[in-house]
Parts: structure tokens; C-alpha cells; sequence
């Protein structure tokens, strides 16, 4: 979805037919500076949102980016300040935060996945699990975080997994005719054990998914594989095992709690009225 389409949904939900309270209470030609702060260790990022909700409420609002995104800093920090009609500050500030801190959260998460495979060759890669309408966004906050993104969606690779190898009849019929209808991309298939990686690369495929494998198992598929695919780790993995999986040897490890349990970072905005 464009941006400015989602600003404009996200302000619909929240301010529906007006902010009673904000038009209520404050002046219509008031004017105020606000500052965000991060109160939490992390990356920030998502500054583009949040100036376009601004931006939608006062177009002439100013805004100066005090940080640079993906960067990880301490608390207390001020990241980002902003100065324009206080209605529209006031009005914006939710939905503005909310943009913020969740794709804060995940270039967090993906800082910290990335520090984890550090000293090894593995990569971290996000998923497909990310919140509807809000993929390119935290795919955008996992780049800056330092992890790598994955498949866009279902139509940039193909990813052959349990259920289409059961749909196809075996591993080589669905590599075979993945081949056939789209043999400009690449191509991955998910196995479960040594047996089902020798099938897959018998079929060709250029990279496996080794799916649920402890440590041991991922090891013993790297030294069996031997370079004839590239090899991804996926399943339930947590920043705390990345460490351990990387190890293995593999070339990617793919996180879907990069993106479906981030917790948002600690940000708050202060309001200062100006004369």
C-alpha cells in the first residue's frame, strides 16, 4: 500500500469525525514544538511515516531528524523534533507513535539478530509474517536494522514447502513444474531430513529450507550438502538460539519474530507551546 494511502486509513481510524478533545481545548492558531525521545536501548526507524502523518494534519509542519535511522542508541535520547500547529501535533501523535515505535521495534530486533550471527558466515533473514498492509514498511525497518529480507511475497520466488510437495506428488514433480511455470526465479525447497535433501538437489534446486532442525542436524545437512545448495535454517528460531544455529554453518537463518513479535521501542512525544 502508498504511504500516503496508509497514513491517511490509520488517521481515519483514529480521528474518525474530528479530535473533540484536541479542538475543544486548544486554539486554532496555536503553535507548539514537539520532541520524541527514545526511552529504551534500540534502533529507530519509520521517520517517513511519521513526518507524513505530520505532514497530512499541517503541510507546513518542520521537521528535523536528530538521528540516523537503523543506528542503535541508548536512552534517554531525542531522536526527532517537530514544530507546526498544535492542533495537528496533538492530533497526529498517536497514530504518528504508532508508526514509530512498531517499526522501531523490528529495526531493534533485527539489530539485535544481527549482532547475535556475527563471527559466523549466516545471514538473518525476516519472512512473510509481518503485520497486514505494513510488509515493505518492516521489510524497510529490518534492513535498516542490519538483518536482510527474505521474499517480498509469492511472486518474486519460489519457495516450495511441505504442503505443495504433498499437492505436487513428491519433490521432483514440484520442482519440475515450478521450473516449467517460472524458470527466471529462484527456486527453494523445504526438507526435514538428509533423505529429503538428497531428493531436492537430485531435482536441481539451487537452495534448500532445512525446517525444525536441531544444531546437530543442521551441521551434519551443511557437511552432506557440501556446497552444492545454499542453506537456510528456519523454525521457531529465537534470537536467543541464533547464535548456536548460525554456527551450524549455514549460509541464512530466517526469524519470523523479527516481525510477527517485535515489541514496539519506548518512544514518547513532548509537547512545548511556543509563544
Amino acid at each position: 500500500m502508498d504511504l500516503d494511502d496508509l497514513v491517511a486509513a490509520a488517521l481515519a481510524e483514529d480521528v474518525g469525525t474530528g479530535d473533540v478533545t484536541t479542538e475543544a481545548t486548544v486554539p486554532r492558531d496555536a503553535r507548539a514544538r514537539a520532541r520524541v525521545v527514545q526511552k529504551a536501548p534500540g534502533a529507530v526507524f519509520g521517520f517517513d511515516a511519521f513526518e507524513a502523518v505530520l505532514r497530512r494534519l499541517d503541510p507546513d509542519v518542520g521537521v528535523e531528524r536528530l538521528v540516523r535511522e537503523g543506528e542503535w542508541g541508548e536512552p534517554p535520547r531525542e531522536v526527532l523534533r517537530a514544530e507546526g500547529r498544535t492542533r495537528a501535533l496533538l492530533t497526529g501523535e498517536r497514530t504518528a507513535l504508532n508508526f514509530l515505535q512498531r517499526l522501531s521495534g523490528v529495526a531493534t530486533a533485527a539489530a539485535r539478530a544481527a549482532r547475535a550471527v556475527q563471527g559466523t558466515r549466516a545471514q538473518v533473514l525476516d519472512t512473510r509474517k509481518t503485520t497486514p498492509g505494513l510488509r515493505e514498511l518492516e521489510k524497510a525497518a529490518v534492513a535498516a536494522g542490519g538483518a536482510v529480507n527474505h521474499r517480498a511475497g509469492l511472486y518474486d520466488m519460489v519457495l516450495i514447502k511441505e504442503n505443495h510437495i504433498a499437492a505436487a506428488g513428491g519433490i521432483a514433480a514440484a520442482v519440475r513444474a515450478a521450473r516449467e511455470r517460472a524458470p527466471e526465479l529462484p527456486l527453494e525447497v523445504e526438507v526435514r531430513d538428509l533423505g529429503e535433501v538428497d531428493e531436492a538437489l537430485a531435482a536441481g534446486a539451487e537452495r534448500l529450507l532445512l525446517d525444525n532442525m536441531t544444531p546437530d542436524e543442521l551441521g551434519a545437512a551443511v557437511r552432506h550438502v557440501d556446497g552444492r545448495a545454499g542453506l537456510e535454517a528456519s523454525g521457531g528460531i529465537t534470537v536467543d538460539d541464533l547464535k548456536e544455529v548460525a554456527a551450524s554453518g549455514v549460509d541464512w537463518v530466517s526469524v519470523g519474530a523479527l516481525t510477527h513479535s517485535a515489541p514496539a521501542l519506548d518512544l514518547s512525544l513532548l509537547l512545548e507551546p511556543l509563544p
